[in-house]
């Protein structure tokens, strides 16, 4: 890198390679090269394999990335265009970790400071999504709606470019890595439904629905009366035109309600929550689990299917990406905070699996369909959109490989007078698996 910097005409990228190889002194062997807004370029180390580029296309893209370093500023840097990463985006995770906590002298610190200063400042961004804002007190319901609304409101028809043809938003189930995307989504469905038992004439009550998939799988296959609920108002239209076509309208229904504005004791056989139960909060989730066990029918089941932070993974301290970009107030607790929880509103646990694997190869599933439709979903929503959902699902993937985040589904029954109404083996379980 040093020999890069020798007849540099351009002053910011000589302090910029000079930065840089300080930066990345420490580091190795490094698997990337380095390219400048000027053409300057820097190939990965000798004998190291090239695993992806560096791409610096302002001058003063260093200093807001790191004169105060966090997953935000580097976030930020790449879904405003300021930073681009040519190759394969999966592998900068790691040196992005090494970035914001390796330990530093401060000296060094001061030394890099001072240079970094020595760069123009440039607070430009190109139009489109802007971060979240919210309003309120944190998980009230009107603020929720606001979460919500920022997440899922952004376009179906960009959803629609890298999800199964269900428009399932979660965790599939996989047989093989190999397994197309739409197939392993619907073993997911049926693994569900079969988890729960489901039973035509039944009742069942999915909470945070999304479009519909779960709701109209049941309905179609396991011959319930189901209904959903979101906070999603684009996602409530597209899920009551699909039950439509789908001819379901007298056993499927879709209600724009938060599941604090359910008031129906005893009213459910089963109830189930896909991948909503990030966006409850941990502070709520004694709450969250009373209403699910007062909305069920003594002997009724419910399936709690959600992220969770693996005990030692340290929280972060600043507001993340995911926080400002993706999903505001999201919070990751542990399962075993869930379990207790669930097990204090009068709950027992009947079944906890974990689905870990299967997440990274739903991301790495929507990452690929999502670059496979790029310019699409640029029309659809925005260019910098679609450098977020990359971003955040390629992290995601990363995450759940490296064992920072798992999936669990947790199979919890309201007993009746003690009775949990189960068989004695999960074998029914695996029948369509």
């Amino acid at each position: 890198m040093v020999e890069a910097l020798r007849g540099t005409p351009d002053h910011a990228a000589a302090v910029s390679l000079e930065f840089l190889d300080t930066l990345f002194r420490e580091y190795g062997p490094r698997e990337f090269g380095i390219r400048l807004w000027d053409g300057t370029t820097v190939p990965a180390d000798p004998g190291a394999e090239e695993r992806f580029t560096f791409v610096f296309r302002r001058p003063g893209v260093l200093r807001s990335m790191f004169l105060r370093p966090s997953e935000l500023s580097l976030g930020e840097a790449y879904v405003h265009g300021d930073v681009d990463i040519e190759g394969n985006l999966e592998a900068v995770f790691p040196l992005a970790e090494w970035l914001l906590e390796a330990p530093r002298p401060l000296d060094e610190r001061v030394r890099q400071a001072l240079r970094l200063l020595r760069l123009p400042r440039d607070d430009s961004r190109p139009a489109g999504r802007e971060g979240a804002r919210l309003r309120g007190t944190r998980h009230s319901l009107e603020r929720d709606r606001q979460a919500v609304t920022y997440h899922y409101d952004l376009s179906n028809d960009f959803f629609r470019l890298f999800l199964d043809e269900r428009m399932v938003y979660s965790c599939a189930y996989f047989a093989s890595a190999s397994e197309s995307l739409d197939a392993a989504q619907e073993r997911k469905l049926d693994y569900i439904c079969s988890k729960l038992r489901l039973e035509p004439g039944e009742r069942l009550l999915d909470l945070g629905c999304g479009w519909g998939g779960l709701v109209l799988h049941a309905a179609e296959r396991f011959g319930v009366e189901a209904v959903g609920i979101t906070l999603s108002e684009p996602q409530a239209t597209l899920a009551r035109e699909r039950i439509r076509e789908a001819g379901l309208a007298d056993r499927c229904r879709i209600d724009l309600l938060d599941y604090r504005e359910l008031d129906e004791p005893a009213a459910y056989d089963k109830v189930v929550s896909v991948g909503m139960f990030e966006h409850v909060g941990e502070e709520r989730l004694p709450d969250y689990f009373h209403r699910a066990f007062s909305l069920l029918r003594p002997g009724g089941a419910f399936l709690n299917h959600g992220i969770a932070q693996p005990l030692g993974v340290r929280p972060h301290r600043r507001p993340t990406f995911g926080e400002r970009y993706v999903f505001p107030d999201g919070s990751l607790t542990t399962i075993s905070a869930a379990l207790a929880a669930a097990e204090q509103a009068g709950f027992e646990v009947r079944d906890v699996e974990s689905l870990r694997e299967h997440y990274e190869l739903t991301l790495r599933n929507w990452v690929r369909r999502l670059e496979e439709h790029a310019d699409e979903a640029r029309r659809a929503a925005d260019p910098v959109s679609y450098r977020v959902w990359r971003l955040y699902m390629s992290a995601a993937a990363w995450r759940f490989r490296m064992n920072r985040a798992s999936v669990y589904q947790a199979l919890l029954v309201r007993p009746d007078a003690g009775r949990s109404n189960l068989p004695l083996t999960r074998a029914d379980w695996y029948g369509g698996s």
